[in-house]
């Protein structure tokens, strides 16, 4: 206590003094300000008037205004992404909506006084310099998702189809090119950069978008979905390459004089393949683990990347290219490039990227479209865009001998343009070949095929529906009991799979247990796809082997997955539905008290309803809005574990509460025929005794297992008992009771199956 004391004593003392000092010489100083005439006294101005001139500086001031300009950015550009996401469209078409609505043809046309206080003229340039920075470090992991290896083994078919779906939209963007030549063409550019511009704008692919549809519609590891991913590479690796041609002959103004350009062009590539690879490819072998990644490794790649792109910018082909040629050199060790693609990822797609989007917005002035005659040449542009991407893919693919189901998949997803089109268009504009209203024609051009290619797969599985297109057919035909299980964590999903086993084992071939992992589309990208499904069901086929269950396994890339989660179960006709809660949202709620949580956090959901005064433990807990919405979306029984270590099922409690729970009564029958529980009946309110149609189940069940039921009513228990069971098996309905009720059973409460029946 004295130490304590003379502590505090001391720090008083010493900042009291030196602060009494300070005030004393700074006192002294001003003094000397007006004495020696330096600063003029105050003549009028108050002390507030002084503090909102120095507020409307700081305001005003360009790191200020460009944290604010990013700030805005990313949460518009979040929140059309996430509108987009639920409707079923790639983000990408919600942050090229949110550039447009915050440029000048939404937010700039009807509050300018916004708008040009928030996108000052100034402070664009700022916007540009960071937005290219995005777009380089994005480039990057395009060209590091490219699998050169795959091109190798399965190039044939793909370049054939990949180069048609090239050269067709190319020539039609030319010839588009003649006919607005003379209308659109800015002054002073000749025909052929113009052509060459327009033509490569027709005969762009989105290489990361698409690959990001054929992984969320589960098609990733067919035929089709190999196919298109490799055509998408191909197109992306020749697009790229004619780009920087054109890039060249548009600056050097005509192909003899880019000539120069192009042969140092393949000089650099010449280098970057036979020099820089190999030099790569020895440090990444030597570096494969993040744990022996240093900062100087890291230094190295992110120099080789800078370099390659100054390099390209400084040949005239863009630093763009540059960056493409550097993600795809990387060593192709597939841990390696993920490390390097996650450290990168969030600041490039989420920090960066937006502003480019937006940027681009800023430039998109759709109301320079004033007229049915403009808007003509837009529906013109689009007709020819899809003509030569999506037919020429098609036919190319039909040429090949493709179905015509896949073909015409092949040539819708090639029709998907996205991000990488905005990067042509961008460049286009920059070099002064585009004007602002063909450059708005474009972007609208790239928003309508990218934004058509969902509706356009969904009516092409429609045509050529088929009756055993995958596995969820497949184990719909299973006639008796079927259980589901949806895991997003590995340990979640070994307890899961361990109830279930509890619930059908020794049982004959007809039941059966499917284990699927649903994984966010935003998290994941094409390269490490198979390393993220093998490392995440290893720890289920473990368990699954000890268990000596034959499970059956899904793994699908959604971008909603309590939507995707209800349709394979309701497609399936599963008798049950198991998921698991999630945790971390309800530490410090009454949850948190139930699985042991101490930390205190912000429920949001919980807050608003309090603010609005619909406060409801029943709607908060135990579940988030995600298990809410599976189990309002599910036309099969949903099973909800609270898992507190569950491990097995030798001892059972099922409160009964309602005449509504007398569905328990035949989960406890599969438990004691097939795991040999032992099951204690609560009569809770004397339900059991009230209700004749219940006492008779319960008996039917005593008399094939004597030993395994034991009836209690509600005085007889207790909390140690509670605690002692290895499960709680309880309805939905029930849950709301205890809680309100019995909240004093709930911390000590073993982990416990919640089952909303749909019977």
């Amino acid at each position: 206590m004295m130490k304590r004391f003379r502590n505090v004593f001391f720090y008083v003392l010493i900042i009291g003094s030196f602060s009494a000092l300070i005030y004393w010489i700074d006192l002294m100083g001003s003094r000397q300000e007006i004495a020696s005439k330096i600063i003029l006294p105050n003549t009028g101005n108050s002390h507030w008037v002084e503090f909102i001139h120095s507020l409307l500086q700081n305001i005003g001031h360009p790191l200020a205004i460009l944290l604010a300009q990013i700030v805005t950015i990313i949460l518009v550009a979040r929140l059309f992404g996430w509108i987009c996401k639920k409707i079923g469209q790639p983000t990408v078409i919600g942050e090229i909506l949110a550039g447009i609505v915050l440029g000048p043809s939404l937010i700039g046309m009807y509050f300018p006084e916004f708008s040009a206080a928030l996108f000052p003229a100034q402070s664009l340039g700022n916007l540009n310099f960071l937005s290219q920075i995005g777009l380089i470090l994005f480039m990057f992991i395009v060209g590091m998702e490219i699998d050169i290896n795959v091109l190798k083994n399965k190039a044939h078919d793909a370049v054939v189809i990949s180069h048609a779906s090239i050269i067709l939209p190319f020539s039609l963007g030319m010839g588009l090119a003649y006919f607005i030549y003379g209308s659109f063409a800015p002054e002073g550019v000749r025909f052929t950069s113009f052509g060459l511009f327009v033509g490569i704008a027709m005969s762009i692919t989105a290489f990361p978008v698409l690959a990001r549809i054929v992984q969320e519609r589960g098609i990733h590891k067919t035929r089709l979905g190999t196919v298109v991913i490799t055509c998408a590479a191909a197109d992306d690796i020749t697009g790229w390459s004619i780009l920087a041609a054109v890039i060249a002959i548009a600056k050097a103004g005509s192909f003899v004089s880019s000539l120069y350009t192009i042969l140092l062009a393949l000089a650099y590539v010449f280098l970057m393949i036979k020099i820089v690879r190999p030099f790569l490819k020895r440090v990444g072998d030597l570096h494969t683990s993040s744990a022996n990644l240093s900062k100087s490794i890291v230094a190295i790649f992110l120099v080789t990347l800078i370099l390659s792109a100054w390099a390209t910018e400084i040949i005239g082909i863009h630093a763009l290219f540059g960056a493409f040629m550097a993600g795809a050199i990387m060593p192709a060790n597939q841990k390696f490039r993920n490390i390097f693609i996650e450290k990168i990822e969030d600041v490039a797609l989420v920090l960066l990227l937006p502003l480019f989007f937006v940027f681009t917005g800023l430039r998109t002035e759709i109301g320079l479209l004033n007229d049915v005659y403009l808007w003509k040449v837009t529906g013109l542009i689009i007709l020819v865009a899809i003509t030569g991407k999506f037919i020429g893919s098609a036919m190319a693919a039909k040429f090949v001998r493709q179905s015509w189901k896949d073909s015409l998949t092949i040539g819708a997803l090639m029709n998907t343009r996205g991000l990488m089109e905005l990067v042509v268009l961008n460049i286009g504009y920059d070099l002064g070949i585009l004007t602002p209203k063909v450059f708005a024609m474009m972007v609208i051009m790239a928003l309508v095929t990218t934004f058509m290619t969902g509706p356009a797969l969904n009516l092409i599985n429609w045509a050529f529906k088929s009756k055993a297109d995958d596995k969820a057919d497949e184990i719909s035909r299973i006639r008796k009991f079927k259980i589901l299980v949806s895991f997003g964590e590995p340990e979640t999903g070994k307890s899961l799979v361990r109830l279930a086993n509890c619930l059908i084992k020794e049982t004959t071939g007809d039941a059966g247990i499917t284990a699927m992992h649903l994984f966010p589309s935003a998290k994941l990208h094409q390269f490490n796809l198979e390393t993220y499904e093998n490392e995440s069901f290893a720890p289920i086929f473990e368990e699954s082997k000890y268990l000596n269950q034959k499970i059956t396994t899904l793994f699908k890339v959604t971008s909603d997955i309590e939507s995707d989660i209800t349709e394979v179960a309701n497609k399936g006709e599963y008798d049950l539905l198991l998921i698991g809660i999630g945790q971390s949202i309800f530490e410090g709620s009454l949850l948190g008290k139930i699985l042991g949580f101490t930390t205190r956090i912000i429920n949001p959901d919980r807050l608003l309803n309090q603010v609005i005064g619909k406060e409801s433990l029943f709607e908060n807990s135990p579940f988030d809005e995600r298990t809410r919405s599976i189990i309002a979306k599910s036309k099969v029984s949903v099973g909800v574990l609270i898992d507190k270590g569950f491990s097995k099922t030798d001892t059972i409690c099922i409160p009964v509460i309602t005449q509504n729970d007398a569905f328990l009564i035949g989960f406890a029958q599969k438990l004691i025929n097939f795991s040999g529980s032992q099951i204690s009946f609560i009569d809770m309110n004397n339900q059991i005794n009230k209700n004749a149609g219940l006492k008779e189940s319960i008996r039917a069940i005593e008399q094939i297992a004597p030993n395994h039921i034991r009836m209690m009513n509600e005085r007889s228990v207790s909390a140690d008992f509670i605690q002692q069971q290895n499960l709680m098996l309880i309805s939905v309905e029930s849950w709301k009771y205890l809680i309100d009720t019995k909240s004093h059973w709930l911390t000590t409460i073993p982990s416990t199956l919640i089952i909303a029946d749909k019977d």
